[in-house]
């Protein structure tokens, strides 16, 4: 089903700069790959970008310049299978040359958003390293995740890992018959207003990828990564 508008909206950057967020198709994935691994050391192989997109088609957006290049992305997906059914984000990503957009933010709430409108999560998780302060502070301080627990050498070079969660129980659910609900719920968001940059307000010491990517959530459970133990949710 289609809970948004497939065009969520339009921001203007720097010098009259216009960057669009928009639901991701199949011919973004190689750019959200290459994105990926401009910036984040867990890495993913096609075939994992092709099950999210086949599977939760809704949960995938990226953002888009002028000239159509990704400057950002965010994978997420479904865990359904849990005792509560509650989404999960695999990786997101934003270029450092788009700071201070609210990309980060933004394409968060998309994603956010329709966990519940189209598969009525009750909350959302996602990893995040320790080391990685800047986007601990965008969880936490910008999006209100909290720390659920700490898992040990989560990811491939065995660094630790915050499992961080956020209540979406709060949220709004649409109700059948009512499919313009879905579209006062997205311009809402639309709205939103990033005070201060605070999502891209990076303290010392947070991490940045070498090609010039600012690093957020990666998940080490795609194809190509260390394996790791899963826990029991």
């Amino acid at each position: 089903s289609v809970c948004w508008k497939e065009e969520l909206w339009v921001i203007r950057g720097r010098e009259g700069s216009m960057v669009n967020i928009r639901r991701a198709t199949v011919e973004d994935l190689l750019e959200m790959q290459a994105c990926n691994l401009a910036c984040l050391p867990e890495n993913y192989q096609m075939k994992y970008y092709f099950y999210h997109i086949l599977s939760w088609p809704q949960l995938l957006y990226v953002a888009e310049d002028q000239s159509k290049k990704i400057v950002g992305y965010v994978l997420a997906k479904m865990e359904e299978d849990a005792a509560e059914s509650h989404g999960h984000i695999t990786s997101l990503a934003v270029l450092r040359s788009h700071r201070k957009l609210g990309l980060a933010t933004r394409l968060m709430r998309a994603a956010e958003h329709d966990m519940v409108e189209c598969f009525d999560a009750e909350y959302v998780s996602l990893h995040v390293r320790k080391s990685n302060r800047a986007a601990f502070h965008l969880y936490s301080e910008t999006l209100q995740f909290r720390v659920h627990d700490e898992e040990k050498k989560y990811y491939a070079d065995d660094e630790d890992a915050y499992d961080m969660r956020k209540d979406l129980k709060a949220q709004s659910r649409k109700k059948k018959g009512k499919a313009d609900e879905a579209d006062e719920a997205a311009e809402k968001v639309a709205d939103l207003k990033i005070e201060n940059g605070a999502e891209e307000e990076a303290p010392e010491g947070s991490a940045t990828g070498a090609n010039g990517t600012d690093q957020y959530a990666e998940s080490n459970d795609g194809l190509g990564t260390k394996a790791k133990p899963k826990k029991k949710k």
